[in-house]
C-alpha cells in the first residue's frame, strides 16, 4: 500500500478541471496570467536583453509557456518520461535565463517548476524534481540564507498542500461520479423491477380470466358435440355463453384493478375477497386485526384466491369452498379449501395452461413468502403466507 501511494499518479480528476468551481477556475486563470505577465515584463523590460537577444528572450518566453502547457497535458495523460523531459527542459530554460542575467524569470521558473512537479507527478518523481528545482533556486539566489531557506521550505509545503487539495477534490469528484452511477443503476434496476411487476400482474389477470373463459367455452363445445337436440339445450348453452361473457368482463375489471393497484389505488383485500367469494358461492372468514397491507402482498392474496377458486370450478365443480384470510403480526395468510365436488371434471380439467399455482408460488417466493397446495381429505387446499 505504501509503495503504491509512492509510485501512483494523482487522480485524473485532480489534474483536470472537472468538478472545479467557477470561482476557483477564475482564480487559477488569474494567477497564471499574472505569472506570465511578470515573466514577460521582467524579461523584456529589463536590460539583460537587447536587439536580437530581446527577440530570442521573447521566443524563449513563448516556448516556456508552451512547455508548461505540454507538461500539464503529459501529466494528465500520465506519461512519466515525457513529463520529466519537459520538466528538465524548463529547468534548463531557467538556467539559461540566469546565465543571461535575467535572474527574476529564472527564479519564477524554478519556483513554478517545483510547485508543479509536487502537484502533478508521482511522489517518487515529484520529490527529486521539486528538490532539484528548489536546490537550483537556493543555490542561485543571492539573498540571505534565512529568507532563502524559508522560501524553499514554504514552496515545498505549498506544492504539497496544493497536491493534497487537488487529491481531495479528485476524490470528491470520483465519489460523486460513483454515486451518480449507482443512482442511475438503481433507477434502471427499479424500472426493470417495475416493468416485471406490471408484466406479471397483467399476465396473471389475463391468465385467470382467459382460463375461466376456456372452462365455459370448453363446456359449450362439449355440449354442442354431444347434444342430440341443441334446441333443448339452448338454455344451458346460453347460460355458458353468458358466464363466459361475464368472465371477460371480470378480466377487464381485473386488469383495471391491477393497474389501479400499481398506482397505489387499491381496495382493501377483505372487500375484494368478499365480492369474489359471493360471486363464487364460497364462505369467507377473516381473522386477526384488519389493516392495510403492502400492494405486492395484497395483489398476491388476490391472485392466489382467484386462481384457487378457478381450479375449484375446473376440477371440483359444485364443491363447498371456504376461504380464510388471516392477518398476522408481520404477515398475511390465505387458505382456500374445497371439500370435494359432485361434478365430474372430465375434459374441463384439461383447459388452461396448468401453470397457475406454480406461478403463484413463484410470486410468493419473490415476496419472501410461501405457498403450499395439495390434497386434503376429500378435497384440496391452497395456503399462502407472505410478509406484510
Amino acid at each position: 500500500m505504501l509503495l503504491n501511494s509512492w509510485t501512483s499518479w494523482p487522480l485524473r480528476e485532480s489534474l483536470s478541471r472537472e468538478g472545479m468551481t467557477g470561482a476557483r477556475m477564475w482564480i487559477r486563470r488569474a494567477v497564471r496570467v499574472v505569472a506570465v505577465a511578470v515573466l514577460m515584463w521582467t524579461t523584456l523590460a529589463g536590460r539583460a536583453f537587447t536587439g536580437w537577444g530581446l527577440a530570442a528572450a521573447g521566443a524563449g518566453m513563448v516556448g516556456t509557456v508552451l512547455a508548461f502547457r505540454a507538461l500539464c497535458r503529459t501529466t494528465l495523460a500520465r506519461r512519466l518520461w515525457p513529463s520529466i523531459g519537459l520538466f528538465a527542459l524548463l529547468e534548463a530554460t531557467a538556467f539559461g535565463f540566469d546565465l543571461a542575467g535575467a535572474r527574476v524569470p529564472a527564479i519564477i521558473l524554478w519556483c513554478a517548476c517545483a510547485v508543479t512537479a509536487m502537484e502533478r507527478l508521482p511522489l517518487s518523481a515529484a520529490l527529486p524534481c521539486s528538490a532539484a528545482a528548489l536546490g537550483a533556486y537556493a543555490a542561485m539566489n543571492d539573498g540571505g540564507w534565512v529568507a532563502t531557506t524559508a522560501t524553499t521550505v514554504g514552496l515545498a509545503l505549498a506544492g504539497y498542500v496544493i497536491r493534497l487539495d487537488a487529491e481531495a477534490r479528485g476524490n470528491a469528484q470520483r465519489l460523486l461520479a460513483q454515486e451518480r452511477a449507482a443512482h442511475k443503476a438503481e433507477a434502471e434496476s427499479a424500472a426493470l423491477t417495475e416493468r416485471g411487476r406490471i408484466a406479471r400482474e397483467i399476465h396473471d389477470v389475463l391468465a385467470h380470466s382467459l382460463s375461466a373463459q376456456l372452462v365455459h367455452l370448453e363446456a359449450v363445445r362439449l355440449l354442442i358435440q354431444h347434444s342430440a337436440d341443441l334446441e333443448a339445450d339452448r338454455d344451458q348453452l346460453l347460460e355458458r355463453v353468458t358466464a363466459c361473457r361475464g368472465m371477460a368482463r371480470e378480466g377487464l375489471e381485473g386488469t383495471r384493478e391491477a393497474l389501479s393497484a400499481l398506482r397505489g389505488e387499491m381496495t382493501p383485500v377483505e372487500d375484494f375477497l368478499s365480492r369474489l367469494t359471493a360471486t363464487e358461492g364460497a364462505q369467507l372468514k377473516v381473522t386477526g386485526e384488519v389493516r392495510t397491507v403492502p400492494a405486492e402482498a395484497g395483489l398476491a392474496v388476490r391472485r392466489v384466491a382467484q386462481e384457487a377458486l378457478t381450479n375449484v370450478r375446473k376440477h371440483a365443480p359444485g364443491a363447498r369452498v371456504s376461504v380464510l384470510l388471516v392477518y398476522g403480526t408481520d404477515d398475511v395468510g390465505l387458505e382456500v379449501r374445497d371439500f370435494g365436488g359432485g361434478g365430474k371434471p372430465g375434459e374441463l380439467a384439461k383447459s388452461g395452461s396448468g401453470y397457475g399455482l406454480p406461478g403463484m408460488r413463484e410470486r410468493a417466493e419473490l415476496l419472501g413468502g410461501t405457498l403450499e397446495s395439495g390434497p386434503d381429505g376429500d378435497g384440496f387446499v391452497v395456503r399462502l403466507r407472505v410478509p406484510a
